[in-house]
């Protein structure tokens, strides 16, 4: 009987206690002091590493760590301490707007409403779905080029697109792991499963996934990778004698 392309119930709920036994306390490794600082911490993620990320937001929140603080620094204040991350200008620009509409329209505070957080400039579904998750608790999934790569490969949540991928992970992902369920796939995906080389070796649920070209330890790849060169070789020698 041919396996099934996607992951039953049964193994969906094996999948994420496999990771939660693996990563019991799973947060994100952007830093940050409190939900504007998230906002902002996470608005300047996209395609920059959250290294990078820190290393900028560390000198940026000693200076400014509220709305208010913020727009006094000004958009070249705030330049000047993300030059360092891809995206600068248009990030910099981004976190004052943001910072001016938090004071008008929320008073100082961050929503807790998907739709009106990505009312907020640089803030998209993904950005507001972490903040959500990390700073208030809410069981939703932001879907990165991590999590659409572990959900597609796995057979979790197959998906097109990433929206498409976060609507089959909210309608698969048990309630009980649905808090979790972000940073469990994300980092699995920036540890384990990662893009080019996957460490299949490792993976915690290396038996459950879909993946078909899994990546055996090092040393057997160094072995078949020899063994495929010393066959090539005799073919060659084998062919030369033919003449």
């Amino acid at each position: 009987m041919a396996r099934r392309s996607r992951l039953t119930r049964a193994e969906i709920e094996t999948l994420y206690a496999s990771l939660a036994a693996e990563r019991p306390d799973p947060r994100t490794e952007l830093e940050y002091r409190d939900p504007f600082t998230l906002v902002v911490a996470v608005a300047l993620s996209a395609q920059a590493t959250d290294v990078g990320v820190n290393k900028a937001t560390r000198r940026l929140f000693a200076v400014a760590d509220t709305p208010e603080k913020m727009l006094a620094l000004g958009e070249e204040g705030v330049a000047e301490h993300i030059k360092t991350i891809g995206l600068w200008r248009n990030k910099a620009k981004n976190v004052i707007a943001l910072s001016r509409l938090l004071i008008e329209k929320h008073g100082g505070e961050v929503p807790t409403d998907r739709d009106v957080l990505t009312e907020l400039p640089g803030v998209g579904r993904k950005t507001a779905n972490v903040v959500l998750n990390e700073a208030f608790g809410q069981p939703t999934i932001a879907v990165d080029t991590h999590i659409f790569r572990v959900s597609n490969r796995t057979g979790l949540a197959p998906g097109k697109t990433p929206d498409a991928v976060e609507a089959v992970l909210d309608a698969v992902t048990p309630d009980a792991w649905k808090k979790g369920a972000h940073h469990w796939l994300i980092l699995h995906g920036r540890y384990v499963c990662i893009a080019q080389k996957p460490q299949c070796w490792r993976c915690a649920i290396t038996a459950l996934c879909r993946f078909k070209d899994k990546l055996p330890d090092p040393e057997t790849q160094a072995r078949l990778k020899a063994e495929a060169k010393a066959a090539a070789k005799l073919k060659a020698a084998a062919r030369k004698a033919k003449g």
